[in-house]
């Protein structure tokens, strides 16, 4: 089930949970204009096609914060059939993209599609929806091409698979690195403050104060 729509200003978010893994792809919009974004199309097309529909939004971007599996399964299939633009991830993940027909068969996925974004993103970048600028921030360790969507003016952060609810992305997969992710969370991350919430790529959001006093990873950092 998706979460309610949440506003702050003309800026309205909505998560959905896609794949057998509950990966939470957001719909980020502008309320002025309907004009929507999709972070993290991992699958599910029909159900996040259907949430467009309610939603009365007219989508014009993918956004990609990573390109494993249960993040960008369906990007290449939405792309094609919508011809829409593909923005992110960093180029350090094109060897994902490039292997997700084998990781769709690894984690029995629907067969997924390789791509080649529209455009790779790189840290300080900035990305548009309306009038609203969304900035990037590079943030490795998950995977080498990492990014994270910050709407400063919403307080939200939209991190992917970099920080959770009491926990930290695996470092395990190819190309992950557990010190790199940490520096990732403690220099790229906590300096957008305390009071921001984030929304994660799996379970529930917090904030990155809540996590700075309470995380047992990066607890007091």
């Amino acid at each position: 089930m998706s979460a309610a729509a949440i506003m702050w200003g003309m800026l309205k978010y909505q998560t959905i949970p896609v794949t057998p893994f509950a990966q939470n792809c957001s719909l980020i919009w502008c309320d002025e204009i309907k004009e929507a974004a999709v972070i993290d199309p991992g699958g599910d097309l029909d159900r996040l096609m259907d949430a467009v529909s309610t939603l009365g939004l007219n989508l014009r971007h993918i956004w990609l914060t990573h390109a494993h599996i249960d993040h960008a399964g369906g990007t290449g299939q939405l792309a094609r059939e919508l011809d829409l633009p593909i923005i992110g991830p960093h180029p350090g993940d094109q060897f994902w993209i490039d292997a997700l027909p084998e990781q769709s068969q690894m984690f029995k996925f629907a067969p997924a599609e390789t791509f080649q974004p529209t455009r790779w993103l790189n840290d300080g970048d900035t990305v548009s929806l309306g009038a609203h600028e969304i900035q990037v921030r590079h943030c490795p360790g998950h995977t080498p091409g990492h990014v994270v969507f910050y709407a400063p003016q919403i307080k939200r952060a939209f991190v992917g698979d970099v920080l959770f609810a009491g926990s930290i992305g695996r470092t395990d997969f190819p190309q992950g690195d557990y010190d790199t992710l940490i520096s990732s969370i403690t220099q790229r991350l906590w300096p957008m403050g305390d009071d921001t919430v984030f929304i994660p790529g799996h379970g529930p959001e917090s904030s990155f104060g809540r996590e700075r006093q309470s995380n047992p990873y990066v607890g007091g950092t």
